[in-house]
Parts: structure tokens; C-alpha cells; sequence
């Protein structure tokens, strides 16, 4: 289990070049001035202007830079140095320097690389984030570390009823069995896939996973002193998490026929102000 962030780390390292030409990730609106997050965020978040926002995980920082051109001013944190070059890259680029900044750090030690506790009034964190980490209950404490009292949490990703599964073959209409929801440990996976590009083939295709419940995630969020604001269940998502699915107008993807398992899952909870 030692290796699973170096592992993870050069996955994601390559990943970042394919990214920023991927049509998924298409930087037109943005670079244009009319960014805007997939339709799910969107709805959920409401105006953001104003608002001191802490992005954990943040990739090469596309949502970060979207929510800077809505007025807020953002900090975004990921593992990856070729993910953080990218978006200060882009931050430059896009004249924001001044809104967003990015800092290289894995997630956990988070607290030391930014000393700014308790000073942002959202934690973003969306799409592809916790299945990566071994420790939820300590990813919740940086979260809680750094909102401020009646600062909030939105969280956004796969939902781990669907997660079960996987395409494990070409001519499957329908996905296969992957992972237990309950106990399923490290998943050590190779996969030379990418599911922005499917034309590529990553050379560093090892993957450290773990599969967290809904369950555990509302414990370790009430556990660092977080309270549920609501929780919504989606039936499409961002990405074509099965081949099987298709795009709906808002370009998220769905089910071809039925809605007939959850997708996707989104939440926000609030730092309690405690006296």
C-alpha cells in the first residue's frame, strides 16, 4: 500500500498532456470568457461570486478558472506538477492570476502547504477525487480545516452503487462486475485506458483505488465536524463512466433506455460553528 500515491501520481502525470486536448475538457469557452461547469454543478451551486474558494484536487485547474471568471478568487491544490504547471500556465493566460493560484501538494498535507485555516467559504471538490485516497476520515479533516465557520463542502463524483461495475468487455451491452460495495480494500488496477481520449494508451496504466460508501463518506464528514446541508442522487454524469451510456442535452452522460441505477451523487455540508 506504500506505493499508492507515487503510483497514482504518474498516472495522472500523463494523463495531463491528453487532457488539455481532449474535446471533454474544451478550453474554448473558458479561453472565450464564458466558462461554466458541467450542468449538475451548475444547478447546485448557484452564484459563487464573491466567494473564497478552496479547489482540493483541482487537476490542471479547468473548474478552478471557471469558477475564478465568476468572481470568486480560488486556490487550487493537486498532486501533479505537470497538472499545477498546466494551470498556472492557464492562469496567466487568461489574465487571472490576480483571482486564482495553484499550489502543488498532496492533499492530505494540504494544511501545510497553504497556511490559511479556516479562511475559505467553500471547499470544491468534484469528479474522480476520494476513490483515489485510502483515508476519508482524513481527507474530511482537511476540508474542515480550511472552511471557516458556516463555510461549506460541495462534493460531486460517481456513485459507488455504480462503481461496482466496470466494461470489462468490448461487446457487453451492459457493464460487468467489478469490486464488492463492502470491503473491498486497495484495488490495485491496471489500465492503460483514459477516459477523456479513448484513442490513447497510457504507459503508466497502474492504479491505486479504494471504493467508499456513502455511509463511510457522511461519517467521516460528521466526524471532522461537518453537518449535511442535502444530498442528491443523478442518473447521468460528466464522463462515459460505461460504454453503454449515451449524451443528454446537457452533455452529461445517461442511461440509453432506463434510469435504472444512480450514476452519480452530489452533497453539501457545512462547518459547525461551535461555540
Amino acid at each position: 500500500m506504500s506505493d499508492w500515491r507515487e503510483v497514482n501520481r504518474a498516472n495522472w502525470d500523463e494523463r495531463v498532456p491528453l487532457h488539455l486536448k481532449a474535446p471533454s475538457y474544451d478550453l474554448t469557452p473558458l479561453r472565450a470568457g464564458q466558462g461554466a461547469l458541467h450542468a449538475i454543478e451548475a444547478a447546485e451551486l448557484g452564484d459563487v461570486a464573491g466567494l473564497n474558494i478552496l479547489h482540493l484536487q483541482c487537476h490542471f485547474g479547468r473548474d478552478s478558472l471557471i469558477l475564478a471568471q465568476q468572481g470568486t478568487t480560488v486556490v487550487g491544490i493537486d498532486f501533479s506538477p505537470p497538472a499545477i504547471a498546466a494551470a498556472r500556465d492557464l492562469a496567466r493566460e487568461l489574465g487571472l492570476e490576480h483571482r486564482a493560484r495553484f499550489i502543488e501538494a498532496d492533499v492530505y498535507a494540504a494544511p501545510d502547504a497553504l497556511a490559511e485555516p479556516a479562511s475559505f467559504d467553500l471547499v470544491f471538490v468534484t469528479w474522480g477525487t476520494t476513490g483515489w485516497l485510502p483515508d476519508l476520515p482524513g481527507w474530511a479533516r482537511v476540508v474542515a480545516h480550511f472552511l471557516r465557520p458556516g463555510g461549506r463542502l460541495y462534493f460531486a463524483d460517481g456513485h459507488p452503487a455504480a462503481l461496482v461495475f466496470e466494461d470489462a468487455t468490448d461487446d457487453g451491452v451492459m457493464p460487468a462486475f467489478f469490486a464488492p460495495y463492502f470491503g473491498a480494500g486497495m484495488l490495485s488496477l491496471n489500465d492503460n485506458r483514459d477516459y477523456a481520449d479513448p484513442d490513447a494508451r497510457l504507459q503508466h496504466s497502474e492504479q491505486r483505488a479504494w471504493m467508499h460508501g456513502i455511509a463511510e463518506m457522511l461519517a467521516a464528514l460528521r466526524a471532522a465536524g461537518l453537518a449535511l446541508d442535502w444530498l442528491h442522487e443523478h442518473p447521468r454524469l460528466p464522463w462515459r463512466m460505461f460504454r453503454c451510456l449515451v449524451a443528454d442535452a446537457d452533455g452529461l452522460y445517461c442511461w440509453p433506455d432506463r434510469q435504472w441505477l444512480p450514476l452519480a451523487y452530489s452533497l453539501q455540508a457545512s462547518k459547525v460553528d461551535q461555540p
